[in-house]
């Protein structure tokens, strides 16, 4: 209820009595909360968890707090993410998938209800300062643009400043970026040094100091989420340097190694087994030199971003430390899934490849080998260090086995935590970390958030483990599903059955469960379905049980459901779509969409001598067109994922004055045709396009520009931004034909992102 006036109101201001609102404030000594979310860093890629990666910074905060042997995640980004900031399980969210995979059913629709409160609601009412800088992943994939409402926007989810980025992934030297409720580009660019990772750290030491530069005491919320460690692995070159020739033992031995620290440091009960290596992981003994090279360089280069990521985290304790923050800080550090397989069997230099079903092949990675962790290369390591990632866990990111979900977690709290150096081993999930704040901070989860009546919180707080190892663990009961991938923790059993992507059974009964005793058996090692049968048919009751509370219902183990072709659009498609120069970068996804249908492209300019740059770009360096001027002359470029070039150069120069540039595309057949380029209706060039990209020009933000061009270009004829030097009036595109849609190429899309 609001605060009622409580003064006197006369006619004349003497026989009047003002009334001041009390403004909140926190209670005296309550602490400062700050979040990190790791992307993709597995249960072993920590320095403290059994790496020999180097991540000081975070093992210093283990050793001065608490590590967390048995923590667990959704097993993908977008629904632990919703987790770690509403408390409530992920489909109860509606975070069933990723933003992108959003269906009409309700624990699949990618919008997370008003009723489920984001933990800033819950704090700023208390007098907390709220931030989120880093990537967000929680706003409907149709609502990711500047003309969407922004309900659903960080702003509209409680943080008083957002700086970052909203999709799975961005490439880290030249990244699509927001600032609150905006478009920015990069405040440097590539050639000048810039790097995300470094600007969200920047950014959030710039939010404290300005809160402390006028408040002192005013506690804060910060949740930062970092783009490392997922895909690109990209790092400056002296963090790329520092791990050469460090992983050439291979993958096979790391596993063991890793183990060996786990169990020394007593963070794995002595005695656990190493998962057995999946038979589609080769033996690293097994592979050739030339494979064994660029296997390492994909490590190295993970690494490096690895501790590249560590390093400017250490700026970030530095400043809580010389602002007197630090020793009152609830730091909480965790990943929100296993390590990623999105690389493959060999490895990746372009993860925009599966989306248009273009190969991959080692022969290229031999020839860019020191390209790779540098902005000319999206890169991604394989799968032989996917598995040992997830040391010493089976499978991967995606899946519900605990390579999936099992990840590393760090508490830091002086002032809270007397244990120094201490591992936790009670079953906590992504869910207790809203419950353990608010019971740390002695703030009840509010029943009414802007009037609307809240859900339950399903998590549990965990911060009765702080002061006793020993406590009996209070989460009891966790149902995973992910993709048609199922799981069921209870009291120490869990029962988990793995499911193919698009596996064309209909039947998910004839399943196969598998059950462990996960008190004993951390690593799933020993399938105890055979010897417990009662126990197994109880745990598979309760997980349906689970999943008709939680909203899991119904099972769909595809990647992409026809209804997600079919959903609307808040901005249906049209046949003729104008663009200005003044316009921020439109996303692909509301973009005109050129792909498979004939097209033009017409740019009514007015030129000079000398006049030139880009009249529209789509994409960048990693695929997509751009339409521009270059010597004087017209030109265009379709680059299909890095593979192949089509260029077209106009015949003649330029003359002055006001004209119509363009660039028609006609269709000759499927993802082909015939390209012109017209001056004034004339033809000026032409170009057989005989692989036009079927599926996706972008999976980092680089979407549509009128007028320059985002970093790297799509084409090294220019640098990018390369901004149109004469007037441009406007650029049209008309489209011909039925909106192409791929469902097959799009549910590939789908499986790559993840």
């Amino acid at each position: 209820m609001p605060d009622p006036f409580r003064g006197v109101v006369g006619r004349h201001y003497w026989e009047s009595t003002p009334y001041w609102h009390p403004r909140p404030r926190a209670a005296a000594g309550a602490p400062n909360v700050v979040i990190v979310v790791l992307d993709d860093v597995g249960f072993a890629q920590l320095g403290s968890f059994g790496s020999d990666i180097e991540t000081p910074v975070l093992d210093r905060l283990a050793g001065n707090g608490l590590r967390y042997a048995n923590f667990h995640t959704t097993a993908l980004c977008s629904p632990t993410r919703s987790c770690v900031l509403t408390g409530r399980n992920h489909h109860a969210n509606g975070m069933g998938r990723i933003i992108e995979l959003a269906t009409g059913y309700p624990g699949y629709t990618a919008r997370i209800p008003r009723e489920n409160g984001f933990l800033p609601e819950m704090l700023t009412p208390h007098g907390f300062a709220a931030w989120a800088v880093g990537k967000w992943h929680l706003t409907p994939e149709d609502e990711c643009h500047v003309a969407a409402p922004r309900d659903r926007w960080p702003l509209g989810r409680g943080f008083e400043r957002f700086y970052g980025f909203f999709s799975g992934e961005t490439h880290q030297f030249a990244p699509a970026l927001i600032s609150d409720n905006h478009q920015i580009r990069p405040p440097r660019s590539i050639a000048e040094g810039y790097h995300l990772t470094e600007d969200l750290v920047d950014q959030s030491i710039g939010l404290i100091r300005d809160l402390r530069a006028i408040d002192p005491d005013k506690p804060f919320l910060l949740y930062l989420a970092t783009g490392a460690c997922h895909s690109p692995h990209q790092a400056p070159p002296s963090f790329l340097d520092r791990y050469r020739g460090r992983f050439a033992r291979g993958w096979d031995r790391w596993r063991e190694q890793a183990l060996e620290r786990q169990i020394a440091s007593g963070l794995i009960p002595p005695g656990t087994e190493l998962s057995p290596r999946a038979q589609w992981v080769p033996p690293w003994d097994d592979l050739s030199a030339d494979e064994k090279r660029v296997y390492e360089r994909y490590m190295e280069a993970f690494a490096g971003f690895l501790s590249h990521t560590d390093h400017h985290l250490g700026r970030l304790v530095a400043t809580l430390e010389e602002t007197g923050d630090l020793e009152n800080t609830l730091l909480v550090v965790l990943s929100d899934n296993g390590a990623s397989s999105e690389g493959g069997p060999f490895g990746s230099l372009n993860d925009l490849r599966p989306w248009n079903m273009a190969p991959r092949s080692l022969e290229e990675a031999l020839e860019h080998l020191d390209e790779i962790g540098g902005p000319r290369v999206h890169n991604n390591y394989p799968w032989g260090w996917t598995v040992a990632g997830n040391t010493p866990f089976r499978r991967w990111k995606r899946e519900v086995h605990e390579g999936g979900v099992a990840d590393p977690l760090i508490v830091h709290w002086p002032r809270g935590i007397a244990a120094r150096g201490g591992i936790r081993t009670q079953y906590v999930h992504a869910i207790d970390v809203v419950p353990t704040v608010l019971d740390v901070l002695g703030v009840a989860a509010p029943r009414h958030i802007g009037g609307i009546e809240q859900r339950r919180i399903d998590g549990t707080s965990f911060a009765y483990t702080f002061a006793d190892a020993d406590a009996p663990g209070r989460h009891e009961t966790q149902y995973y599903e992910m993709f048609g991938c199922r799981a069921i923790y209870h009291e120490g059993w869990k029962a988990v059955t793995y499911r193919e992507i698009q596996d064309p059974r209909q039947n998910f009964d004839d399943d196969r469960w598998e059950l462990y005793h996960v008190a004993e058996d951390v690593a799933e090692c020993r399938d105890l379905a055979a010897e417990h049968p009662g126990k197994l048919d109880e745990l598979v009751a309760l997980w349906w049980r689970e999943a008709e509370k939680h909203q899991v219902l119904p099972l769909d183990n595809r990647a992409l459901s026809e209804l997600v072709l079919e959903r609307p659009s808040l901005v249906p498609p049209r046949s003729r779509y104008v663009y200005v120069p003044g316009n921020g970068m439109v996303p692909e996804t509301v973009a005109a969409n050129v792909r498979n249908r004939s097209h033009r492209i017409t740019a009514e300019v007015e030129l000079a001598a000398g006049d030139e740059g880009v009249l529209l770009a789509m994409g960048s360096l990693f695929g997509g067109y751009a339409l521009y001027v270059k010597h004087g002359r017209l030109r265009y470029v379709h680059n299909f994922v890095g593979l192949a070039q089509h260029e077209i150069v106009a015949e003649g120069a330029l003359a002055p004055g006001p004209q119509a540039l363009a660039f028609h595309f006609e269709r000759t057949g499927e993802h082909r045709g015939t390209g012109h380029l017209l001056v004034d209706g004339v033809v000026a060039g032409r170009c057989d396009i005989d692989q036009f990209t079927p599926s996706r020009f972008s999976i980092t933000g680089a979407g549509l520009t009128c007028g320059w061009a985002v970093e790297p270009a799509v084409s090294d004829d220019f640098q990018a931004p390369f901004p149109f030097t004469g007037t441009l009036r406007r650029v049209v595109i008309e489209v011909e034909g039925p909106e192409y849609r791929d469902p097959g190429g799009e549910a590939r899309a789908a499986i790559a992102s993840q």
